[in-house]
C-alpha cells in the first residue's frame, strides 16, 4: 500500500531532498542547538529560567524523533513521525514564544520563582507544570542577543522552521503512498 522512501522525497522549486535525509539534518541541528545552550549555560555563565528548561527538554524530543525519522524507509512511518515531529516542535515554538512575550511585555512586579527542579520536587506535577509556564523574573531576563533576537526568539524560530519541516514531510509522505 505505501512504498519506499526512495519515492518519498521533499520538493521545493530548486531543491530536492530525501525525507529520512531531512529528519537527520534536523537531529543535527538539534544537537549543534542544545550543544550552543549548553556551552551558553557552562562556559558562558547564563542559568536557564523554567521555560528554558522546558524548550531544551522539548529539542531533546525532536532530536529523538529526528533520529528515528532518519533510520525509516517507508511513507506510513515517515508520515506519523513527521506528523509528530511537527506536534513536538510546534510545542517548543508556543513555549518560546510565551517566553518572548514575557521578555518583550515583562510584568510589572518580577519575582524570581523556585528552578525547575525545585518545583517538580516540592510540589505535585499537576501544580509544578503551570507554575513553570506561569514564568519567574529569570524568564523575563535578556541576558544574550544575536542579530536583535533573544535567545528564546531564536529558538521560537528554529521550533517553526522544525515544525513546517515535520509537516511537509507528513504531507508528501503521504501523497507519495
Amino acid at each position: 500500500m505505501f512504498s519506499d522512501s526512495t519515492a518519498v522525497s521533499l520538493r521545493l522549486p530548486g531543491f530536492s531532498i530525501q525525507a529520512p535525509n531531512l529528519f537527520g539534518l534536523i537531529a543535527l541541528a538539534c544537537t549543534g542547538l542544545l550543544a550552543f545552550g549548553l556551552y551558553l549555560q557552562h562556559v558562558v555563565g547564563l542559568n536557564p529560567c523554567p521555560m528554558c528548561i522546558v524548550q531544551r527538554y522539548t529539542m531533546v524530543g525532536v532530536l529523538v524523533l529526528g533520529l528515528v525519522g532518519w533510520r525509516l524507509r517507508k511513507a506510513l512511518p515517515l508520515a506519523i513521525f513527521g506528523l509528530l515531529l511537527a506536534l513536538k516542535a510546534g510545542f517548543g515554538a508556543f513555549v518560546a514564544a510565551r517566553q518572548s512575550w514575557l521578555q518583550w511585555y515583562p510584568p510589572e512586579v518580577v519575582s524570581c520563582g523556585r528552578d525547575f527542579y525545585g518545583m517538580i520536587e516540592n510540589f505535585p506535577i499537576g501544580r509544578a507544570i503551570p507554575m513553570i509556564f506561569k514564568g519567574s523574573g529569570d524568564c523575563t531576563a535578556i541576558d544574550w542577543t544575536f542579530l536583535g533576537g533573544t535567545i528564546a526568539n531564536w529558538s521560537f524560530v528554529w521550533f517553526v522552521g522544525f515544525a513546517l519541516a515535520g509537516l511537509l514531510i507528513a504531507v508528501q509522505a503521504w501523497r507519495q503512498r
